[in-house]
C-alpha cells in the first residue's frame, strides 16, 4: 500500500485543515486508506492526490455532487484508460472548467479596474 501518512502531514502537504479533510470524508469525497492502531486516519499518496484534486476544484465553485462525479470519472479512467464514456465525461468537465476559469479571469479584470478607479480618487 506504500507509505501511510497521518492527517497532520497530509494537511501540511495539501494546505487543507483537519476539519476540511474530515468534512470531505463525511460527504464521501475521500476516505483514508487506513487507520493506525490508535484509530488515527492514515492516508496514502493516492489519497493526497485525490485531496489536491478536490482542493483545485473548490475555487471553481464545483458542488460536492459535481466533485463526486469527477472523482468517479477519474477513478474509472485510472482502472480503464480506454473507457469511452468516462473519457467523454472528462472532456465535459474540462470544457466546464475552462468556462469557469474564463469567468474568474473576467471577474479579476473587473476587480483590477475597480481597484485602479479607487486609487485614482
Amino acid at each position: 500500500m506504500g507509505v501511510m501518512m497521518q492527517i497532520g502531514e497530509v494537511a501540511e502537504r495539501t494546505g487543507l485543515s483537519h476539519r476540511t479533510m474530515r468534512h470531505y470524508e463525511e460527504v464521501g469525497l475521500v476516505r483514508p486508506s487506513g487507520r493506525s492502531e490508535g484509530g488515527f486516519r492514515l492516508y496514502t499518496e493516492d489519497d493526497v492526490e485525490r485531496l489536491l484534486l478536490i482542493r483545485r476544484m473548490k475555487p471553481l465553485d464545483y458542488s460536492i455532487e459535481s466533485m463526486k462525479e469527477l472523482l468517479s470519472t477519474v477513478d474509472t479512467l485510472r482502472r480503464s484508460p480506454g473507457d469511452v464514456a468516462a473519457r467523454a465525461e472528462l472532456d465535459r468537465f474540462l470544457s466546464e472548467t475552462l468556462e469557469r476559469r474564463a469567468k474568474l479571469a473576467r471577474q479579476l479584470e473587473m476587480a483590477d479596474e475597480f481597484s485602479a478607479l479607487l486609487r485614482s480618487l
